[in-house]
């Protein structure tokens, strides 16, 4: 071509041609770098997957609810919510008593299984009865009213021919009064005989008789006392007198030389002490026993009369005073147990409350804020999968880069460890270590440790096969025998020119190994395993759903924490999958 067709060529040049050459012309060594850069070509194409993109607007919003939101909340991570209600609760119980009580005399003991006999005895009309090797005898000093005595033996007689042989127990010597009357007793069959100014009740077994001295130990009665005074304790001789005089039908009787008035006011017996013309209420004896459902509270003998008439004219509620002040109580009856209720100001815990302006996701079952327990819940469940993934990961390298670089035996036997770790059952082993950590009570805290730990041990074996893999395969390449030519060392060689060239791969696993990771630490808090209150996971918090009637009617405790989880889990598996497509673009489906 010669010199004009060229210049005619350049004049009939498409402008556009003109202008693409003067751009090519104009870009330097460094712009066209920049234009080439892998890491801006890997970062274009992840922005083009919309769903990579989600996952990361998915994980972003998870970061920002978690971390700063519980910052904004103005509520606590443990904070319990309570509040006062009115609410019906025990105040006391009365029954109307059918079974006999006991009252000690002072330094005696009448144990349950003499208590049982004399029971027996009584519905046998016997009047004798023996308990573990030792004799009683029962006496009746009215209705439904006995003195218990124990007998203690003084002699024997045994019957030889005509006559009987009395011998002394003890040592003790007796009167030959004594011996006369005994046998009198025992020729005439009488129970009892007196000798000595003293009474000596007779016992046989078979052939050997038994004269022996009783002495009082309790007494037995149906009726209940009830006194003024709460530092007032029961004494024997009181209440037999008590009982004694009405039995008897008297009016007064003296303990202690102290002079006491009964008044009989419908079932019951009213009590007063005498102080010359004064009378002081002193106690009350009925058949009914009314109990105060709490340890600190005492019965007034005005509640107790009042409790009792109103049972007596079967009302079903009655006004008492308390403290000044008019408190309404209901009875509630089942069969011959009355149960007294008031309305008394309780501070409950504010549990399973419905979403509202002041818990905007409800309460848990301990009085929570659960949108809270979200928050700081996603904080340790996503510190959790971090870190678990940054263990598995840096175990992973080491191993499979030493284990790609060196080959041969190192290779043989770091990968025979590799199949050891894949056939160890994780799930039953971390269960067994659970079980451990709970008998031993072993904090929240470090057992958050041991969690993470033990899941980035289990966790590791799949990265140091691909990274093995990778390094086998990067190491017969050039600049790898420009590495050797050069004289670098092992270290540098690994970690400096093959481990780069796999962190690729090893973003790719590590993201995606996130969300299984999370997903795992929440079904081992789900079945109890994991993370430990006060603190919370996402986890634990589903945990709470521990039954149907949950599940079913308080779904605000449960769907949150799930939704995040599922979130959460999706946005690191989009991201994984964006990654993948990004440094590899001839793996896109």
């Amino acid at each position: 071509m010669s010199n004009q067709d060229n210049l005619n060529h350049k004049t009939y040049m498409k402008p556009d041609e003109d202008q693409h050459i003067s751009i090519s012309q104009s870009l330097d060594d460094e712009q066209r770098i920049k234009v080439l850069s892998p890491s801006m070509l890997v970062f274009k194409r992840f922005i083009r997957n919309k769903l990579a993109v989600t996952g990361v607007i998915c994980i972003g919003l998870m970061f920002i609810f978690s971390f700063i939101g519980g910052w904004i909340m103005p509520y606590g991570e443990s904070q319990v919510f309570t509040e006062y209600r009115d609410m019906s609760k025990d105040y006391a119980s009365a029954i109307l008593n059918t079974e006999f009580r006991y009252t000690e005399a002072d330094g005696k003991s009448f144990p349950a299984a003499a208590r049982a006999k004399f029971v027996k005895a009584i519905n046998d009309k016997a009047l004798l009865f023996e308990s573990q090797g030792q004799s009683y005898t029962c006496e009746s000093q009215g209705d439904d009213f006995y003195l218990v005595s124990s007998l203690i033996e003084v002699a024997t007689a045994l019957r030889t021919g005509k006559t009987y042989d009395i011998t002394a127990v003890g040592g003790q010597t007796v009167s030959s009064d004594f011996k006369t009357q005994f046998m009198n007793a025992l020729e005439s069959g009488s129970v009892s005989f007196e000798a000595d100014g003293k009474t000596y009740t007779v016992t046989s077994n078979k052939k050997l008789y038994s004269a022996n001295i009783s002495e009082t130990i309790a007494l037995a009665t149906k009726n209940v006392f009830d006194y003024a005074s709460s530092d007032t304790k029961d004494s024997f001789e009181f209440q037999y007198q008590a009982e004694y005089a009405l039995n008897q039908k008297q009016k007064q009787f003296t303990v202690a030389g102290q002079d006491y008035q009964i008044n009989i006011v419908d079932d019951s017996a009213e009590i007063s002490l005498i102080n010359g013309s004064e009378k002081t209420y002193y106690a009350t004896l009925s058949n009914y026993i009314v109990q105060a459902a709490y340890p600190d509270v005492f019965l007034t003998p005005e509640f107790l009369n009042v409790v009792k008439q109103a049972i007596d004219t079967d009302q079903t509620s009655f006004n008492f005073a308390i403290n000044n002040s008019e408190v309404e109580f209901t009875i509630v009856r089942n069969n011959d147990r009355w149960t007294i209720r008031k309305i008394d100001e309780t501070l409950v815990i504010k549990s399973y409350e419905y979403p509202s302006s002041v818990h905007f996701l409800g309460t848990d079952d301990n009085g929570m804020d659960i949108i809270t327990r979200m928050m700081f819940g996603g904080r340790i469940s996503l510190m959790i999968g971090f870190i678990v993934v940054f263990i598995e990961t840096f175990i992973g390298i080491i191993l499979g880069g030493v284990a790609g670089y060196f080959g041969k035996w190192i290779d043989n036997l770091l990968m025979r460890l590799v199949d050891i770790f894949n056939c160890i059952p994780s799930l039953p082993l971390i269960i067994i270590i659970g079980a451990i950590m709970d008998s031993l009570k072993v904090d929240p805290q470090v057992r958050m440790v041991y969690l993470m730990l033990i899941l980035g041990l289990l966790g590791w074996p799949g990265i140091a096969r691909l990274v093995r893999g990778q390094i086998l395969s990067l190491r017969e390449q050039e600049f790898m025998v420009a590495a050797e030519a050069t004289g670098l060392s092992v270290y540098r060689k690994i970690f400096r020119h093959l481990i780069p060239n796999v962190v690729p791969q090893l973003i790719v696993v590590a993201t995606m190994s996130l969300g299984s990771t999370i997903l795992t630490e929440s079904v081992l808090s789900f079945l109890g395993l994991g993370v430990k209150f006060p603190f919370a996971s996402w986890g634990n918090i589903i945990n709470a759903v521990s039954n149907v009637h949950v599940m079913t009617n308080y779904w605000f405790v449960w769907i949150p924490a799930g939704f995040c989880i599922l979130i959460t889990v999706l946005g690191f598996n989009f991201i994984g999958d964006g990654l993948r497509d990004a440094f590899d673009p001839k793996m896109r489906r």
